[in-house]
């Protein structure tokens, strides 16, 4: 688990934001908020620090496992 010194989850650390029951990536803290985009990519939104909680390792596979399989039932 990494914070940054301000004690948010730093850039790069993979979050759940229980506010949307989503997963993502932090990529960055604007204002009071900590900036997160989906782990397979895609548009980013603003979370309250105090709604996220740092994956588990095996949370963390699970959720991009998920993404896997979610893009192999794409049509081609």
């Amino acid at each position: 688990m990494t914070e940054d010194a301000d004690g948010l989850p730093a850039v790069g650390e993979a979050v759940h934001d229980s506010a949307r029951d989503l997963v993502g990536r932090v990529v960055g803290h604007e204002g009071p908020y900590v900036q997160l985009r989906p782990l397979a990519g895609g548009r980013e939104w603003g979370a309250d620090p105090g709604r996220l909680r740092i994956l588990t390792p095996d949370e963390l596979l699970r959720a991009l496992l998920a993404e896997v399989n979610a893009r192999s039932r794409q049509p081609r």
